[in-house]
């Protein structure tokens, strides 16, 4: 029996000042994010993200079908915090490279940090996805991620 995005949200309860590791897939996992237009206005809306709405956005990486970040939430609840920042990308990505249609499935898949977790540790692993994932061999050849300790 498969989740769908309603059953994703069942028991979620975001907190005020929660760091959360989320995961956000794009529609029907497309390698959307390997063309750099694509790429480069997402990350470029995600830069400006904290100016739109009330979280941060600690550290982020874009991978060819998915995007991890570290979100803090100040006064926003995940779901509305997911919802704005896929909407933006979508938005930014479709008006910059002229597609249409759905970018992100819909859902996510979210972790909430513990106090005891090592924060920078979590950066660290998430920006170094594309080297497990064999896209680079060190983070510097990876243009599509970044961390407030840079």
């Amino acid at each position: 029996m498969g989740f769908h995005g309603k059953d994703l949200r069942n028991g979620r309860h975001s907190i005020p000042g929660q760091i959360y590791l989320v995961t956000t897939v794009a529609n029907q996992r497309e390698q959307i994010f390997n063309e750099w237009s694509s790429a480069q206005a997402v990350a470029r809306e995600i830069h400006s993200f904290p100016q739109h709405a009330p979280a941060e956005i600690h550290a982020w990486v874009l991978m060819p079908d998915h995007l991890h970040c570290l979100i803090v939430l100040d006064e926003m609840n995940l779901d509305s915090c997911m919802q704005q920042l896929k909407s933006r990308t979508a938005i930014a990505l479709n008006r910059s490279t002229g597609r249409s249609g759905k970018v992100w499935q819909s859902g996510y898949h979210d972790h909430a940090l513990r106090r005891d977790e090592d924060l920078k540790a979590a950066a660290r692993y998430l920006v170094a996805n594309p080297i497990r994932a064999g896209l680079v061999r060190s983070v510097r050849e990876y243009p599509f991620w970044n961390a407030i300790w840079l």
